[in-house]
């Protein structure tokens, strides 16, 4: 039994280039595409219960493969009985690389040809992370889509520092190959470049040549705004094969998406649901509204009216910006879930705009109202 066994990708509408929908297979079960992914850094997504996660329409959970081996570590991970029994969630999991931590923990890492040293965020001790060992802890980790270690470069940077990304991304995915080691785990290589094109296309090139079965484009919504992602993401797609799943990652605000999703784009993870959920602000339909503000006091009305999340079913505005200033709990928990509700909707418009062949026209009115007020 290979991967290609246990997984596979089915387009729907428009297996190319473009706005595409199709199905993505697992061995934990099935992703309609597109698809949102929220994010469980340590193997949960920030107060919600995976149940919870189901009845808000989720597919797909994320988790971090730095964090969880720091800790509690993949051994224990293992020893519990795998990432699914730990999260309690029996659906698909994509676990990161540590990759993005090259990015985010700068201070405190070294990049050399064998791998990353961390200093250790938590006690100070080296933990060296190679593309062998991001590979054999996510092995361990069990989740059923895996990502090779890469080098994500921030923006602004110098050409030099992303060929040097790009270098390292390339020498360390047939290392990530080889130490793969579990049939039952898809294992999918990541896009760098920047904001440079050419080199955009040589990585594409060469990881599309090592025949994975999937693709993520990474290093973008790491500061360079809109129109650079819009551009590299729309250069970078239609370089990968037509027959597997692309995902994007880290990227979540309503306009990167459309963006990316009509390039042909299938997947996509961002924290900004819990994040934004936990700091009083709730995506709706007429954009971003945040509960803090003074105007919602006494505001009966729910966060969205046509929204069936328990935030909305049984919350007014007023409450929750109540149970924000009171400090309770139950406030990000509500906000956060109604934000990943909101995120599964959205997604779920796009994939129907694109079955009925009406994108264009159904997006552009998203936009319109999203963006009305600025």
């Amino acid at each position: 039994m290979t991967a290609t066994d246990v997984f596979s990708w089915q387009s729907i509408v428009a297996p190319g280039n473009g706005p595409r929908a199709g199905v993505l297979a697992t061995p934990h079960g099935m992703v309609e595409t597109p698809a949102f992914i929220p994010v469980g850094t340590k193997a949960t997504v920030k107060g919600i219960l995976p149940a919870t996660l189901r009845e808000v329409g989720v597919q797909i959970v994320l988790a971090n493969t730095y964090h969880l081996a720091l800790r509690p570590g993949a051994d224990v991970i293992r020893q519990l009985g795998g990432l699914h029994t730990v999260m309690g969630w029996d659906g698909p999991i994509l676990t990161d690389s540590g990759g993005f931590q090259i990015f985010s923990l700068a201070a405190i890492r070294r990049v050399t040809d064998e791998g990353v040293l961390f200093r250790n965020h938590i006690n100070g001790d080296e933990m060296m992370l190679t593309p062998e060992s991001a590979v054999a802890v996510q092995n361990d980790l069990g989740a059923d889509i895996i990502m090779a270690l890469d080098v994500c470069p921030p923006y602004p940077c110098s050409r030099a520092e992303v060929e040097e990304a790009v270098r390292l991304t390339l020498a360390w995915a047939p290392r990530a190959l080889a130490a793969h080691k579990r049939e039952d785990q898809a294992l999918w290589p990541i896009v760098q470049g920047g904001v440079e094109r050419d080199l955009r296309q040589r990585c594409a090139a060469q990881l599309v040549a090592m025949n994975f079965p999937g693709y993520a484009i990474g290093g973008v919504s790491v500061g360079e705004g809109h129109e650079h992602l819009k551009a590299v993401v729309g250069w970078t797609a239609p370089l990968l094969p037509a027959d597997r799943p692309r995902y994007l990652m880290g990227v979540g605000e309503p306009r990167d998406v459309i963006a990316s999703v009509a390039a042909g784009v299938d997947l996509f993870d961002c924290v900004l649901p819990t994040r934004n959920g936990r700091n009083t602000c709730a995506f709706t339909f007429d954009g971003v509204i945040r509960l803090r503000n003074e105007v919602h006091r006494t505001d009966r009305r729910p966060i969205e009216e046509d929204c069936d999340c328990p935030a909305c079913r049984d919350f007014s505005r007023g409450v929750l910006r109540h149970l924000f200033a009171a400090d309770e709990m139950l406030g990000p928990i509500l906000v956060s879930t109604h934000n990943i509700r909101f995120f599964t909707r959205f997604f779920g418009r796009l994939r129907q705009a694109i079955l009925a062949d009406r994108f264009d026209a159904e997006v552009q009115g998203l936009l319109d109202r999203y963006y009305r007020n600025g």
